[in-house]
């Protein structure tokens, strides 16, 4: 039997609770503050997806030869007319990319999908704000669900 090792591809890493509230509040403090200024009203603070659904867009990336995922940041026009509420928001949009090492490092290869429109960009977009549009606990993280590796716990 022969055996073929693969070298992981993992660049990230589980974070703590303080790392995360951190990472937040100084998005907070030196982007989101200044954005809803300018804006005149409160900008997006998060974006909700259900795990079927990311699991669904992971599981179409692997099939159409993906190995990673790159998250773009970007703002829905002001005349974005297709969700209520979201025109001049931010946004992440997900897509598909098959990451290859190279001489100089690594390169991301966006990975394309044949669809009745023809050659499309997999990509995934359009995740659910909080009610209202934003969040209504500003000092804390709202709903953490944590695995304890005997189960979850929500806090």
């Amino acid at each position: 039997m022969t055996t073929i090792e693969k070298n992981s591809l993992a660049v990230g890493r589980y974070v703590n609770t303080n790392h995360v509230d951190t990472l937040i509040r100084t998005y907070k403090q030196e982007r989101w503050q200044q954005n809803s200024e300018r804006m005149g009203e409160e900008d997006t603070l998060s974006l909700f997806y259900t795990i079927e659904e990311l699991e669904e867009f992971l599981q179409r990336s692997k099939a159409a030869g993906a190995n990673a995922i790159s998250i773009h940041f970007g703002v829905y026009p002001e005349n974005f007319a297709e969700r209520s509420g979201y025109a001049g928001k931010q946004t992440t949009v997900f897509v598909a990319t098959d990451r290859q090492e190279t001489e100089n490092g690594f390169a991301h290869k966006n990975v394309y999908q044949q669809t009745s429109n023809g050659k499309q960009l997999l990509a995934y977009n359009m995740g659910g704000y909080p009610p209202g549009g934003v969040e209504t606990d500003y000092d804390g993280l709202g709903i953490t669900i944590v695995d304890k590796g005997d189960g979850m716990i929500v806090i």
